[in-house]
């Protein structure tokens, strides 16, 4: 994973907010769709409780690139003559 700027987001990113109180549990969830460029970025995401809601990230939200998985690499052609 990788942590991005918020106008470099896209959809399938992950979003961690921390929370805005002492005592307010963290959140986090996916960004289903980008609906805003810089300088006002702004997402629609699906929370881990299963709502969607708008998102206008501020300086306590955190973006995260979800990287490829190990495993999924793209075939190699042969080079050997047929």
């Amino acid at each position: 994973m990788t942590k991005v700027t918020t106008t470099a987001a896209l959809a399938g990113d992950h979003v961690e907010v921390i929370g805005h109180r002492v005592g307010d549990a963290p959140r986090s969830g996916e960004i289903v769709e980008v609906l805003g460029a810089a300088p006002s970025p702004h997402f629609r995401v699906r929370w881990e409780d299963g709502h969607v809601s708008l998102l206008y990230p501020s300086t306590d939200v955190a973006i995260v690139r979800q990287s490829a998985p190990s495993g999924a690499r793209k075939p190699r052609r042969s080079t050997r003559p047929a």
